[in-house]
C-alpha cells in the first residue's frame, strides 16, 4: 500500500504589492497554522519517506514548517520546479516517477492544482484550504500504478477543523 499526503500551502500574504507572486512569504495565520498541521501528522503517527515542494516562498516554508514537528530531515525536501502553480496532470506525472522504496510521500502545492489532484486521485470533490492535508492511500506497489480514481481518501483535515481551532 502506498500513502500520498497532499498538503496546500498555508496561508501567504498580500501586504506587499511589490513581490512578484513566487516571492510571496506566509502570513501570521499562516506561520501558525504550518505547524498545528505538522503536529497533527505527528500525533496520527503518519511518517513519510520523501517530501516534494513546490519551491515558491510559501509552499517551502510551509513544507519547513511542517517538518520540524514530524522529524523528517529539512534538508530532504525535494523542491520540484514545476510544481509552482502546476495543474492535476503535472503533479500525477511526477508522483507517478517517485521511487518504490519510497511509501508514503508528501506533496506541498498550490490551488487550484492540488485540490484537482485530490479529485482526480480520490474522488473527493472539495476546495482545499489553505494548509489542508488529504491522505490518499492506494492499493498498490508501485507509483507508476497510481492514476486517476486509484486511490480513496483516508484522511482530510485543515486548521479549522483540528479541536483546538
Amino acid at each position: 500500500m502506498l500513502e500520498l499526503i497532499l498538503i496546500r500551502h498555508a496561508k501567504s500574504s498580500w501586504s506587499d504589492s511589490d513581490l512578484a507572486d513566487f516571492e510571496r512569504p506566509l502570513n501570521e495565520r499562516g506561520e501558525r497554522d504550518a505547524p498545528r498541521m505538522g503536529r497533527r501528522l505527528a500525533e496520527l503517527g503518519i511518517h513519510f519517506d520523501l517530501m516534494l515542494s513546490s519551491p515558491a516562498r510559501r509552499a517551502i516554508t510551509t513544507a519547513r514548517l511542517i517538518v520540524r514537528e514530524t522529524g523528517y530531515p529539512e534538508d530532504d525536501i525535494r523542491e520540484v520546479d514545476d510544481f509552482y502553480n502546476a495543474d492535476a496532470d503535472t503533479l500525477l506525472a511526477e508522483v507517478q516517477r517517485i521511487e518504490s522504496s519510497c511509501r508514503c510521500v508528501a506533496l506541498v502545492a498550490h490551488n487550484p492544482g492540488i485540490s484537482w489532484l485530490y479529485r482526480l486521485l480520490a474522488g473527493e470533490s472539495v476546495d482545499m484550504p489553505t494548509c489542508a492535508v488529504a491522505v490518499v492511500r492506494f492499493d498498490v506497489d508501485d507509483w507508476q500504478a497510481v492514476h486517476a480514481d486509484s486511490g480513496w481518501s483516508a484522511r482530510y483535515e485543515y486548521p479549522k477543523s483540528l479541536p483546538d481551532a
